[in-house]
């Protein structure tokens, strides 16, 4: 099982040294997302300053982005990478694209769908120097002239990874991507019952074996080393699954445990802006049921329990305290004897 960290940075010059300090611990990769700042500019930068570390944002909002830009991003990361570059994306929701990011939102499955398709074709002209024909319902790219094309990748093209929570866009992601992000407001029941089988149903539609893709889980962390510590993780856990868990788009996780009426409690103390009082829904039984909580030294047995046999690596969310070396004995026992 790999085992991907955050490079959670204000400045992206900060990424390299915090990249090398991931390498040098034990992950596999290091993860980027969209949030106050770019999810690629990190991303360059470590891998300038790092040698096997996979690297990739998870993830990079696709629908604030066109597939032309995807593709030069993607082929200009792998290539500075070496080889070691995953585009990460995902949807958003619709607010954020249309008010956010000033962009169109229609039917997100189709559209992710398309998208990478799209972002296969122009890959596809630059490795055969084909002519450019992708037409489609939201995206159409027909011309590429000689000095836009880069030509063939010495590294090879990157994989594609995609986010999804619901049946639909899982299964669509399992039908045209190399691998899904688990979204990190997820059950075991949830990935067994609708994930899982979503994905398998997206895989037999192209023909393709589930060896050939990679699921990745994100995992958020509530751990600490004594009493103080580990209510402190617990507290920031709870803010945390308390803000997606008001999010409509997010309900079926909670439905799936029964709790669906708590999406619309959450979705109204949004609205009023009472985050803290959000946070105090979350009781222990929802938080145990989403993050990983517990004693530092439990975590990677706690983390294997979870994961192993549904999941092929594991992102770890731990936004209070994301020292790379707090982490590398979990790190170390996550990886051990699998």
């Amino acid at each position: 099982m790999k085992v991907d960290g955050a490079l959670l940075v204000d400045d992206p010059a900060e990424a390299g040294p915090l990249a090398r300090r991931l390498e040098q611990a034990g992950y596999d990769g290091g993860f980027s997302f969209e949030g106050r700042h770019d999810p690629f500019l990190p991303l360059a930068v470590a891998a300038q300053q790092t040698e096997r570390l996979e690297l990739l944002p998870a993830i990079a909002v696709a629908f604030a982005r066109n597939p032309m830009l995807l593709a030069n991003l993607a082929y200009d990361m792998q290539l500075l990478s070496k080889g070691r570059f995953i585009l990460g994306l995902g949807t958003q929701i619709r607010p954020h694209i249309e008010r956010r990011f000033s962009m169109p939102w229609s039917r997100p499955a189709a559209r992710m769908r398309e998208l990478v398709l799209a972002i296969r074709a122009i890959w596809a002209s630059w490795e055969e120097d084909a002519r450019l024909d992708f037409r489609g319902e939201f995206y159409t790219h027909t011309l590429m002239t000689p000095v836009f094309n880069p030509g063939p990748n010495p590294f090879g093209l990157p994989r594609i990874f995609c986010a999804g929570v619901g049946p639909r866009m899982t299964e669509v992601v399992g039908e045209v991507a190399d691998g899904f992000l688990v979204h990190p407001f997820h059950t075991p029941e949830f990935l067994r019952q609708v994930t899982l089988p979503a994905l398998e149903r997206g895989l037999q539609r192209a023909e393709r074996e589930r060896g050939d893709f990679e699921i990745g889980a994100q995992l958020i962390l509530a751990l600490g080393d004594d009493e103080e510590s580990l209510e402190a993780a617990k507290n920031g856990a709870r803010a945390q699954i308390s803000f997606y868990g008001s999010t409509p788009a997010y309900r079926p996780v909670l439905d799936c445990i029964g709790l669906g009426d708590l999406q619309t409690e959450l979705h109204r103390l949004s609205k009023e802006g009472r985050w803290l009082e959000m946070a105090g829904r979350v009781d222990d039984n929802l938080l145990e049921r989403i993050a990983v909580v517990g004693g530092r030294a439990e975590a990677a047995a706690k983390i294997r329990a979870r994961c192993a046999g549904l999941v092929d690596r594991v992102s770890l969310i731990a936004p209070f305290s994301p020292d790379p070396d707090l982490w590398a004995d979990v790190v170390r026992g996550i990886k051990a004897d699998l």
